[in-house]
């Protein structure tokens, strides 16, 4: 069990990895489009919506490799303070309810991608691109956030250490 935990971290590093050069495409196009607006007078209208459209795989990917490194926003008052057999079953309560967060949102984000993936979604703007794409991240981040949590759990039960 703690080789596949390992693997799906491994899984969810490389996906971090990959996404956080998301960021530079969306520097660049936003350079673009100041450059088109203001030097030339020739604003488009596809730049700021494919930075958008680029920046959702970009915060849905980072999701579950942060939960691992522990990179979440947390209120951890009472479990900076627990230590022992405590800290680790605080520990498993709040991957617990990650992956509770993950089941919830995968059930929900599938039908919205397949839908808008059987309808050839727009986005109904003036560049009108499909925008299934964007939206088949939110369950695979979804996904990759449940399996994440269960992950951790397998590696904190694992954990000699945090005991």
């Amino acid at each position: 069990m703690t080789a596949i935990a390992e693997g799906i971290t491994a899984l969810n590093r490389l996906l971090f990895a990959l996404a956080k050069w998301l960021v530079y495409a969306i520097v660049l196009l936003m350079l673009w489009e100041v450059l088109s607006r203001y030097l030339v007078q020739a604003p488009t209208s596809w730049a700021p919506e494919l930075a958008t459209l680029i920046f959702g795989p970009f915060f849905l990917l980072g999701g579950p490799y942060l939960l691992h490194i522990g990179g979440h926003v947390a209120v951890d008052v009472l479990s900076e303070r627990a230590t022992g057999g405590f800290a680790k079953i605080l520990k498993i309560i709040g991957f617990i309810l990650a992956a509770a967060f993950g089941a919830i949102l995968l059930w929900f984000a599938v039908p919205l991608a397949v839908q808008s993936w059987e309808y050839g979604e727009t986005s109904y703007s003036a560049w009108n691109p499909v925008i299934w794409p964007a939206k088949a991240f939110l369950p695979l981040a979804s996904a990759l956030l449940l399996l994440q949590a269960l992950a951790e759990i397998v590696l904190t039960l694992g954990d000699e250490e945090a005991a």
